[in-house]
């Protein structure tokens, strides 16, 4: 039986620490965010992120974002940071907004799906940001079968992933809704899903930085 640990009775360093260690040992954990419960592996372990493709059913080919706690940890997993990605932040992060940026050059091929790019969202989850902070970036992809509604309940993790997740960390139910809404910033900007930041919030950031939003 996976082991849930509730963040809403004891979000203390004994839960994150714990998350830490199966983490460290290439596990995965389900966790909640700002949308849905994600499933969570360390960005820079291969085995881990093969682990995750595999829960999901999810094609090796299709790229995974990561989630980050701040700023500061972009710089393992970004190349370049553009003028339009620092006015996105700027106005929207933390929140639901996944940008698009050149990848690491020391990312794992199965993260990026050798696209050369990887996509980056800062959480506004206040019980998600201080795991982050303490083990770095995580997958951020949804944690359920490629194909299924995502599990917005520790409860619905167990149900359908609970045979194979190491840890599950149970924040309550999360609101879910629309899926973030993604942009590439490279150039030139481009939006590739619209979510719950609309075209006209992403239009109206940049056109106020001199910046247009390019078409799709």
């Amino acid at each position: 039986m996976v082991r849930v640990l509730s963040l809403q009775l004891d979000s203390s360093n004994r839960v994150f620490e714990e998350a830490a260690r199966v983490l460290r040992r290439s596990g995965v954990i389900a966790m909640p965010t700002e949308t849905f419960y994600a499933l969570g592996a360390s960005t820079s372990d291969e085995v881990a992120i093969r682990r995750v493709c595999a829960m999901k059913g999810r094609s090796q080919r299709k790229p995974i974002l990561a989630l980050i706690a701040d700023r500061t940890q972009l710089a393992a997993l970004v190349d370049e940071v553009t003028a339009g990605a620092t006015t996105l932040m700027d106005r929207f992060w933390p929140g639901p907004l996944t940008l698009i940026f050149p990848a690491s050059p020391l990312l794992p091929e199965v993260l990026t799906a050798g696209t050369g790019s990887v996509g980056v969202r800062q959480t506004a989850h206040t019980g998600l940001a201080p795991l982050l902070l303490l083990v770095g970036p995580l997958t951020g992809t949804s944690a359920n079968r490629s194909g299924d509604q995502p599990a917005r309940t520790a409860e619905e993790v167990q149900t359908t992933l609970g045979s194979e997740v190491d840890l599950i960390l149970d924040g309550g139910s999360t609101i879910g809704g629309l899926p973030s809404t993604i942009v590439d910033t490279v150039s030139p900007i481009r939006l590739l899903r619209e979510g719950p930041i609309s075209r006209q919030q992403i239009e109206t950031a940049l056109s106020m930085a001199g910046m247009a939003l390019g078409s799709s």
